[in-house]
């Protein structure tokens, strides 16, 4: 089971905008905030978002080599909608919208988002496709 997962973020307050809604949207709630951080918990795991100090130059490009994308069980396919809909008001903006909502293929309903900063949320529906 995994544990947790940690984002090191170039802007934490835009970071916290955006994943701090997705995240309650999902179920997840607030868990630690330091200085550097926050972290938001579902369950066993939690997700942090870190503006690290130790961090180095050059922003995540989720097309190269490393994390390309988290992926979320989201509820119903009206949940998926209904947070596809809402999340350009809080800094994602949709991918793949021309396939939208089965560009992961034709049994698969789910939204693709993208940050600011380049990390990419896809939203899966519990129900099976048709």
């Amino acid at each position: 089971m995994l544990h947790h997962v940690e984002l090191w973020v170039p802007d934490l307050p835009r970071a916290i905008r955006s994943w701090g809604w997705l995240l309650g949207r999902l179920g997840y709630e607030p868990y630690q905030e330091w200085e550097h951080g926050r972290s938001w918990r579902h369950g066993p795991t939690y997700l942090v978002l870190e503006r690290s100090p130790a961090m180095r130059g050059g922003g995540h490009d989720r097309m190269r080599p490393g994390l390309n994308h988290l992926a979320f069980h989201a509820g119903t396919r009206a949940d998926v909608d209904a947070l596809m809909r809402d999340a350009p008001a809080h800094g994602w903006s949709p991918l793949f919208a021309d396939r939208y909502p089965h560009a992961g293929g034709p049994r698969h309903y789910a939204g693709y988002l993208t940050d600011a900063d380049g990390f990419e949320a896809e939203l899966v529906a519990a129900e099976p496709g048709p």
